[in-house]
């Protein structure tokens, strides 16, 4: 059987760890040519070593998706590698919590620029590759649909007390996919996003103290106490989190031929809830 991404080029951000790592290793198996790009540059090169171990193709390119020069970076790196680019899954971010009265301007700011402004300017670095090789390929009788997958949240989709910033920017990504498959469906371009629940990952393990990551020389608290992880758990129908190579499964649908129809739509990957 033909694997489904065969001869495909796609560049995930955040795959250096989580579900970023998921995807970048399903799609190389599935015979994709993966950009692996992460801010934290060891574990992206574990992901990448770790593709090429298992004979995938591979581009590492480490990087802060908020920077302004990088997504012009990435995808002329991407295209000066392998001629093109087909599939683009915007996954990097964090969390980065208050409640809106203690919130400062830099928290809100922080959200927007790495879940929504980080990914329309790789969208819009893309676009050439996109726009301009689709209206080719017309013109020669060719039909090749190209995909772009915004990883949302259901924060985003239903709000989240103490996360107005982080699910204001995940709305953001819906509407921008929305729209986007709008602009681009005459170029055969299929725009989606996936809006996760509770998957488990580093951010979500039980919150410890001390516990940091660290974003612009700033410790930033990750995890989930583990009070609410309990609650979580009892009111998921499916009792669990899920893992990453379980959100990494839409992620493929979405970048796979078995979605050449499927345009505009945000799947909840919740486990039931």
């Amino acid at each position: 059987m033909e694997k489904m991404l065969k001869d495909r080029v796609a560049i995930i951000t955040g795959s250096g760890r989580g579900i970023g790592k998921a995807v970048a290793l399903l799609f190389a198996r599935e015979g994709a040519k993966v950009v692996v790009s992460d801010l934290d540059a060891q574990p992206a090169q574990e992901v990448a070593d770790e593709i090429k171990g298992s004979s995938g193709e591979c581009l590492l390119y480490p990087g802060d998706v908020t920077n302004p020069a990088f997504a012009e970076g990435i995808v002329g790196k991407t295209v000066q590698t392998w001629g093109g680019l087909h599939i683009l899954v915007n996954n990097a971010g964090y969390t980065w919590d208050a409640v809106v009265h203690k919130m400062t301007d830099e928290q809100w700011e922080a959200m927007l620029a790495v879940h929504l402004t980080a990914p329309f300017r790789l969208i819009r670095a893309a676009s050439p590759y996109f726009r301009e090789a689709a209206k080719q390929e017309k013109a020669s009788g060719k039909v090749i649909n190209r995909k772009i997958i915004n990883v949302s949240s259901i924060a985003g989709t239903r709000g989240n007390a103490g996360q107005a910033n982080y699910a204001s920017a995940k709305a953001g990504t819906v509407g921008l996919a929305r729209a986007l498959a709008k602009e681009w469906g005459p170029l055969n371009v299929q725009v989606n996003a996936v809006s996760y629940g509770w998957i488990d990952t580093r951010l979500t393990k039980e919150k410890e103290a001390g516990q940091t990551i660290e974003r612009d020389g700033k410790p930033v608290a990750i995890g989930i106490p583990a009070a609410m992880r309990g609650v979580m758990a009892m009111i998921i129908p499916m009792g669990r989190a899920g893992t990453t190579e379980e959100a990494a499964g839409p992620i493929l649908f979405f970048a796979s031929p078995l979605s050449d129809y499927v345009s505009g739509q945000c799947i909840e990957i919740t486990g039931g809830f």
